[in-house]
């Protein structure tokens, strides 16, 4: 994909609340201000690369944009997963993520316990390709030094006023 790497930033807001709860792996939701501004030939799936949240730490992640097939979701979503261990929740903090690669297209899953797996083989591909040069390399980003450690840090834009900071390359 030729958007790729894509960096992007907003708020965590609260998603559906499956993440933590239902599947185990929890989730860092974008607001539809950050969804929406997606290039157009970023598909629907399953992506990987680094994130990190407020002036935190850069780790692997996975993310998953699109309409979750299992779930019958009728707004699309961008879905991180910080490959990662918090203490709590951060819902507020900004979030900024560079996705480098796609590892598959979205798909339905016949049971819960095969997306929980899916996901899981999932997270163990994107920990094995960030470690490649050619995706290490992102982790030490300026794009990540230069994070804004709350909303209120942000400058507006015609997106939205506090929720949107960066889209693109």
């Amino acid at each position: 994909m030729k958007s790729l790497p894509y960096f992007s930033r907003g708020e965590v807001i609260r998603g559906f609340g499956r993440g933590s709860k239902e599947l185990g792996i929890p989730t860092a939701n974008f607001p539809d201000a950050v969804v929406d501004n997606l290039p157009a030939d970023m598909g629907t799936g399953i992506y990987f690369g680094w994130a990190c949240v407020g002036n935190g730490d850069v780790y692997k992640m996975v993310m998953s944009i699109g309409w979750n097939p299992y779930y019958k979701n009728t707004k699309k979503s961008m879905e991180t997963h910080v490959i990662h261990t918090f203490k709590e929740d951060f819902y507020g903090e900004i979030l900024s993520v560079v996705m480098v690669g796609y590892i598959r297209p979205e798909r339905s899953y016949s049971s819960l316990e095969a997306l929980i797996e899916a996901i899981n083989n999932d997270i163990e591909e994107a920990k094995m390709k960030l470690e490649l040069p050619e995706h290490l390399k992102l982790r030490d980003d300026n794009f990540f030094t230069s994070a804004p450690s709350s909303s209120s840090d942000l400058p507006p834009t015609s997106a939205s006023t506090s929720q949107t900071i960066m889209n693109g390359h």
